[in-house]
Order: structure tokens, then sequence, then C-alpha cells
């Protein structure tokens, strides 16, 4: 991420967006129990939210820089923090309840890249698991922050037929004015 990026996301402005406006509609209808994991939690402002519950969380995140800073903030009791790529998931088969991701996937340098997360997801999820996230909605602004970084925007319209690809069912994707919120079953 580039500087301005890394801080927007480090802000309070960004943490009561993401927490009074995203997750809640991300996470709507969604009981937090199991095995949840997060992919791409970058500083972990869901991730505060998604372990409040007191359910244990488990967070991937690629950059080693990243994981090393949510190691020292989140305890292991609450937050285990594998340092490792959201395509290439080191859980087993059906292994996983619940995987989030919040406005993390235009950072996947390419869409086949996307699509092997989505296939990655429903690898690891169990048969009727939930896979539920959000991303942004492409603006001057949105661009703008992203100078530098890898952005591959997500389509929202085409998401369904992408997720359906991958073997999730009861694919659901809400528009909002900044961004869309998805959700899918993975397929029995």
């Amino acid at each position: 991420m580039n500087r301005l990026h890394k801080w927007y996301c480090g802000s309070s402005q960004w943490r009561k967006h993401l927490q009074d406006g995203i997750l809640p509609r991300v996470l709507k209808g969604v009981a937090l129990s199991g095995n949840v994991l997060e992919i791409g939690p970058g500083l972990g402002i869901a991730t505060e939210q998604l372990a409040a519950g007191g359910t244990p969380v488990t967070v991937v995140e690629l950059d080693p820089a990243l994981a090393q800073r949510l190691r020292h903030r989140f305890a292991p009791s609450r937050v285990r923090v594998v340092q490792g790529d959201g395509t290439a998931l080191p859980f087993a088969d059906g292994s996983i309840d619940i995987v989030v991701c919040t406005t993390m996937l235009h950072h996947i340098p390419a869409s086949s890249l996307q699509d092997a997360l989505f296939a990655e997801v429903r690898r690891v999820l169990r048969p009727g698991g939930t896979f539920t996230g959000s991303d942004s909605v492409s603006s001057l602004l949105f661009r703008l922050a992203h100078i530098g970084d890898d952005m591959t925007l997500v389509d929202a319209a085409a998401l369904p037929q992408r997720l359906e690809a991958a073997g999730f069912t009861e694919v659901d994707v809400w528009t909002h004015p900044a961004v869309f919120t998805f959700r899918g079953r993975a397929a029995a």
C-alpha cells in the first residue's frame, strides 16, 4: 500500500466506516461460531470486531510485517495469525465454518488470482459454510488512493457468476454507494 492508503486504513475515519458501516452489512445474519477465518486483515480493524464475541479467529495475512504486527496486537488465545497467501490456504478441506474478507479483494493483482482465492476458500469451507465480505466500488478518490498499489477492481455484477463457478450457492451481492457486500454458501 502507498503511504496515503496506509495512513487512511489506520485512521479513526476508516475504523468508524468499517466497524459501523461495512461490517454490520457483511456480518448481518452470520453467527460467528466454529472455525472463523479472516483473509487479508491488514491492520486488524475488522479482526477486532470478529474476535470481540469470544470466538477465536484465525487470520491469514500475506504481508510478513503486518502479520508480525497482528501477532503483537492480539492475544494468541483470541486471534491466531498465519502469514500466508489466500490462494494457498494451509488448512484441511472442509475445516472452516466461516470465511470473512473485507475490502481486500482489489489488492489481489489479477482477477485470475481472485478466482483462485474463491476456489481456495470453497475448498477449506465445510459444506454449507459461509463466505462473506466486501470490497470497494470504483471512484476517482478510490483510484487516487491506490496510485502505486496493486488494484484489480472486482465487478460486483459479475461476482455472483464467479463465486458460483468456484462452488458457491445462495450467492447474493448488495451494492451500496462506495462498497459492495457479498455472501455465498459452500455447496455440498
